[in-house]
């Protein structure tokens, strides 16, 4: 898996994709659309998370434990007759971890441009959450992640995948374009295409959610 976005085009994103979307009762299209749009989020608070030893170490012991992938093993079952209450806790759990004060912030940002209000993106995001980390453990024992060094390269090569050097880059200047040091400082305006740095994520978001 070359990048996080790709996995949304594969036959296990299309999965989690219509399994989310079942639950939460919204169009697959705007589930697609959410998820293309946060996962990279997500991904990049938490590569900014674990740039700390203490948030490393932390996530690393998530991914060795609880978040080991093993999730991804049966989505039929998790996705039918409902997600069990559990998981949708652990998903909020997650987001507010990952993002912090700036949750809220996210969700309304992603609302704004998907068309969904802000309550269903939430519900996307609760449900996605756990299953993301789910994706990052399975990659970790994959590469037999074990170290922080490790750790930043799993989550810069999902970032980045194949792209550039700049390209890589991209997330860690718009979610904090005004150089603070804040997680996802600017996510309103880059999720909505009027980022400071036009050529970076609030672009090429732009560009897939040009339509109104």
């Amino acid at each position: 898996m070359s990048g996080i976005l790709d996995l949304l085009n594969s036959d296990l994103g299309k999965t989690i994709i219509s399994g989310v979307a079942g639950q939460t009762k919204q169009p697959q299209n705007k589930t697609q659309d959410v998820l293309t749009m946060a996962l990279p989020v997500l991904m990049a608070a938490m590569k900014r998370n674990a740039a700390t030893p203490q948030g490393a170490e932390g996530l690393l012991g998530a991914l060795n434990s609880k978040h080991n992938g093993s999730i991804l093993g049966n989505l039929d079952g998790l996705f039918s007759g409902g997600v069990d209450s559990n998981v949708l806790d652990d998903g909020n759990k997650i987001l507010g971890h990952v993002l912090g004060g700036k949750q809220q912030h996210v969700e309304n940002a992603i609302s704004q441009k998907s068309g969904l209000d802000a309550a269903s993106v939430a519900q996307i995001l609760k449900v996605a959450a756990p299953i993301l980390m789910g994706v990052l453990g399975n990659q970790a024992k994959k590469q037999n992640v074990n170290n922080p060094s490790g750790l930043e390269g799993l989550l810069g090569g999902l970032l980045g995948g194949s792209s550039t050097k700049n390209e890589q880059s991209f997330l860690e200047s718009i979610l904090d374009a005004d150089g603070d040091g804040s997680i996802v400082d600017d996510v309103a305006s880059m999720v909505l295409g009027g980022s400071k740095k036009k050529g970076g994520l609030g672009g090429l978001l732009g560009g897939i959610f040009g339509r109104k």
